[in-house]
């Protein structure tokens, strides 16, 4: 694995910086890259809600068995995820170019199918890309209840504190509610009337809570339903958190904003080099490093910028940080032990 680079990492004159990633965005345009792939992409989304399609039809033909509960929970929690990835790619505009049609596959795979709000993920995502790792302005950072630096230590009383102290043990397990604790942030960006339609917004998100809960106890019984909600909604909390959770996390914190756009994406980000069945589950953005150099590259096309990112990064003498699946799990969790340390030894005070 490549050395984690320090946070206090001298950073390079601004001027040689910018030059270097305008130099980095001449070899992936040339290698045709940032080409939109909307053929791909339409094949994509009619894969992903055929697959919807076949796991539904699954409940409604038949009996209502546990283990065909169990089956279909996990089929279409797999395949929840897929629609996750493509109401990420809509909002980086990868699919298209087109603001109506952008809002229109958000709206669509997001509020109605997911029930997550499109709305505030957009925000939400766009200021995590402008401030990866920055503790007071990533908002991935800040939804947390976990700490990342001990700096954040203070800020966690009360039952926050004790889930921060033992977040080492706690992270992993409680990543199981993620795809709940995305829905409830789009909730409350609703209340506050952060997004910009919050009546549509809203309406979508509970047509999609009437139409998933209503199916299933029409076509369940009580306890089959609830034996779905819940293999379904802790898997497909995992599959999203264990996707997003290692793509930042353990790598350098920072405050200020002294970083380029190029150090900021690749010191602040990892890439999981997988095969073909490993970028499927991820998404394709193992290569985060590379996602986050490029937001509007088609999540296809990031396996093959890897090598040239990675070879440009070494040139350069930009540390790149490249690991196994496994050991970035390991690398997570000593650094949430790490981070979290001052809090159990007690020099910190509530």
């Amino acid at each position: 694995m490549t050395d984690i680079p320090a946070v206090d990492s001298a950073p390079r004159e601004p001027g040689a910086a910018e030059e270097d990633f305008r130099e980095l965005t001449r070899r992936v345009t040339a290698a045709g890259l940032m080409h939109p792939r909307k053929g791909q992409y339409a094949a994509a989304i009619a894969t992903v809600w055929l697959m919807n399609a076949i796991g539904w039809a699954a409940l409604v033909l038949g009996d209502g068995r546990w283990w065909q509960v169990v089956l279909a929970a996990l089929w279409l929690a797999v395949w929840h995820e897929q629609l996750a990835f493509l109401l990420h790619d809509a909002g980086h505009r990868q699919i298209s170019r087109s603001q109506k049609t952008i809002r229109t596959l958000g709206l669509i795979h997001g509020n109605l199918m997911l029930g997550v709000c499109f709305g505030w993920w957009v925000q939400h995502h766009n200021r995590h890309h402008n401030h990866p790792n920055h503790l007071e302005l990533d908002p991935d950072i800040l939804r947390r209840v976990a700490i990342f630096a001990p700096e954040q230590a203070q800020q966690r009383t009360g039952f926050a504190r004790f889930l921060a102290a033992n977040q080492r043990y706690l992270f992993f397990p409680l990543l199981g509610l993620e795809s709940v604790v995305l829905r409830i942030a789009g909730v409350i960006a609703l209340r506050r009337r952060a997004v910009r339609r919050p009546w549509l917004e809203g309406g979508l998100m509970a047509l999609h809570a009437v139409l998933f809960f209503g199916a299933l106890f029409w076509l369940l019984p009580w306890q089959g339903a609830l034996l779905f909600i819940a293999v379904h909604q802790v898997l497909l909390g995992y599959l999203l958190g264990l996707a997003f959770a290692v793509n930042h996390k353990g790598l350098p914190t920072r405050t200020g904003g002294e970083w380029s756009w190029l150090e900021r994406q690749v010191l602040t980000s990892r890439t999981l080099p997988t095969g073909l069945i490993g970028d499927f589950f991820y998404g394709g953005l193992n290569y985060q490093i590379e996602h986050h150099l490029f937001p509007g590259m088609p999540r296809s096309a990031l396996r093959h910028a890897y090598p040239l990112v990675k070879e440009f990064c070494a040139e350069r003498g930009v540390a790149y940080t490249e690991t196994g699946v496994l050991e970035s799990y390991r690398d997570l969790s000593r650094h949430l032990g790490s981070a979290s340390e001052v809090l159990r030894s007690g020099t910190v005070t509530a």
